[in-house]
């Protein structure tokens, strides 16, 4: 803002030149513009020294409006006037000059560069307040929410420019801040958990370490007796898989948000957000990218999340495939549109295929290349949760990922 502030400070000094510099040069114009009717004062003075007076004819001048001897009113005249001796006589010569025209010019030229001042610093004055002060209110924001500041909510305005930018911006900061308290509600439970899993497993396994010792000591002499301990050992231990299941199935829990807005929405819209999306980037790294033809029509779902389903495959396709070419291609069964991304050079197993939607799993062919293995996991679960489904299949060294949405 302080930048700005000085450039607007400089134009109006440049205004203020212009205002200055327009009215110096007009003046000295205006002042060089009382020559002409000296020109024709002399002309005629010398014809009244040559001709005399009764031949004198003023009608062809356009400065001089009239020629009087001198007489008893000789100095008083409505007109500007120059008075001339010749021949021995005073002659009296009335004119007028183009002064009037020249304030005219003046005042117009004035009127222009002022409606011109008002116009520049009108704009300049909506770009800080429109443009520029929402824009300063945001600088601060990315900081905030980096230190994890994320109670303050960002206050919407109507601002034609940023006003869609910071919903946006508020909205990532709410889902950042769910985000974080559902984390922090997962770390919860799942200490609860743990702690009362142990204290649990803390009691079989303490019934274990007696019967054992018992046994080592040799306290139990009869066969059914050792039978009947060797039976406890072994509920007790039952006992305590069952905990370590449990244990297990909580880890396995879903930790990531699924949470769908079922809807309608067109298929040209899907894919033109993933056109918008892939199309410059691909090209800037040199991948052939080919959308097929489509019939367009009405799908179920969630938009925003089927756009995050085509995104997740085309990132893999992006990650994992040789750079060739990626290609989207479409097909109809049964009520269904099945959008296929095929990309070239696949080095994925064909024994890693069936674990490819799993959380967390990587295959042999991503030891190099960094991510966290839940893309098509999240992309499965979407999808399911939208009643469509995705699955994945390896055909001449090309990975084909095929999400189905339901048709309306």
């Amino acid at each position: 803002m302080k930048a700005f502030n000085r450039i607007f400070a400089a134009v109006i000094v440049v205004l203020a030149i212009l205002f200055a510099a327009a009215n110096i040069i007009l003046s000295a114009d205006n002042s060089a513009s009382g020559r002409p009717y000296r020109v024709e004062i002399s002309r005629i003075a010398r014809q009244i020294e040559t001709e005399g007076f009764e031949n004198t004819d003023i009608s062809d001048c356009k400065y001089v409006t009239a020629v009087q001897k001198y007489c008893k009113d000789f100095f008083s005249s409505n007109s500007d006037y120059a008075v001339r001796e010749i021949n021995g006589e005073l002659y009296r010569f009335d004119y007028k000059t183009d002064g009037d025209d020249r304030t005219r010019i003046i005042v117009t030229v004035n009127i222009i560069l002022g409606v011109m001042a008002v116009l520049i610093i009108s704009v300049m004055m909506y770009v800080k307040f429109a443009v520029l002060a929402p824009f300063e209110r945001l600088t601060d924001v990315p900081y905030e929410l980096s230190r994890g500041n994320l109670t303050a909510p960002i206050k919407e305005t109507k601002n034609r420019f940023f006003g869609r930018f910071i919903w946006g911006v508020d909205m990532l900061r709410e889902n950042i801040e769910q985000q974080k308290k559902r984390e922090l509600d997962l770390q919860k439970d799942k200490k609860m958990l743990l702690l009362s899993m142990s204290h649990d497993i803390k009691t079989p396994l303490s019934a274990i370490k007696l019967y054992s010792k018992a046994l080592s000591k040799g306290l139990y002499e009869s066969r059914e007796k050792q039978l009947e301990i060797a039976e406890s050992i072994n509920a007790k231990a039952d006992e305590i898989e069952c905990y370590v299941s449990q244990i297990v199935t909580a880890s396995r829990e879903d930790f990531l948000s699924f949470d769908v807005n079922m809807g309608e929405f067109y298929l040209s819209e899907l894919v033109t957000k993933i056109k918008g999306y892939y199309t410059e980037k691909l090209s800037l790294i040199g991948t052939d990218f080919s959308v097929s033809y489509y019939s367009d029509c009405l799908l179920n779902g969630d938009f925003d999340r089927c756009v995050e389903v085509i995104q997740n495959v085309m990132e893999n396709a992006v990650k994992y495939g040789d750079g060739n070419s990626i290609s989207l291609s479409f097909s109809e069964e049964d009520g269904c549109i099945l959008v296929t991304v095929r990309n070239s050079g696949c080095t994925l197993a064909d024994t890693d295929l069936p674990h490819v939607f799993e959380s967390f799993w990587r295959g042999t062919n991503a030891e190099k290349i960094a991510g966290s293995g839940l893309g098509l996991y999240i992309s499965r679960k979407l999808m399911r949760k939208m009643n469509g489904e995705i699955f994945a299949e390896i055909r001449d060294g090309y990975m084909y990922v095929t999400a189905v949405f339901t048709k309306v």
